[in-house]
């Protein structure tokens, strides 16, 4: 998969995604101003958690349209073995028991995944662990990092 493609899956992701928080969000407003939700004493909350939820879903709504004007803005680079692994590359990691995973580091949209089989691509941040630790990286270099209290060593396979 060349990163133009997958930039575009990923907008296309954040896209659907958006959608789905839409629909979610409408639903959560409706119920939260029905008339049949309006509190009757004090212990009826309905509307009150309705209400709650409908705010939740707007917050995640905003996080999306964020992420996704992020990849719509974002310039795809080559790498670079001066500069090291920056954002917008494809970073193929090899770890310890020689299973290799591919990852995309992007603006935001963190844990998404896109494809599947030997094409699946993880989208991770500079903000996470292992984004910090990748910056800067060259091909063949070692990665190592501690999560959750265990060391995970990698080695920087591909880098485009």
């Amino acid at each position: 998969m060349n990163k133009a493609d997958l930039l575009q899956r990923i907008i296309d992701t954040l896209s659907a995604d958006l959608d789905v928080a839409q629909r979610a969000a409408q639903t959560a407003y409706e119920a939260a101003t029905a008339e049949e939700n309006i509190a009757e004493n004090k212990y009826d909350t309905l509307g009150l958690e309705a209400s709650y939820l409908a705010t939740g879903q707007a917050r995640r709504m905003e996080e999306i349209r964020q992420a996704r004007a992020a990849y719509q803005q974002l310039v795809l680079r080559d790498y670079d073995a001066v500069h090291g692994i920056q954002l917008s590359n494809l970073v193929t990691l090899e770890a310890e028991n020689g299973s290799c995973q591919h990852l995309f580091l992007g603006p935001e949209g963190a844990g998404l995944k896109i494809g599947q089989g030997d094409q699946l691509v993880t989208v991770i941040t500079p903000r996470s662990p292992l984004g910090q630790c990748l910056l800067g990286k060259v091909e063949d270099e070692d990665v190592s990092l501690v999560l959750g209290g265990v060391r995970q060593n990698y080695v920087v396979v591909h880098v485009r």
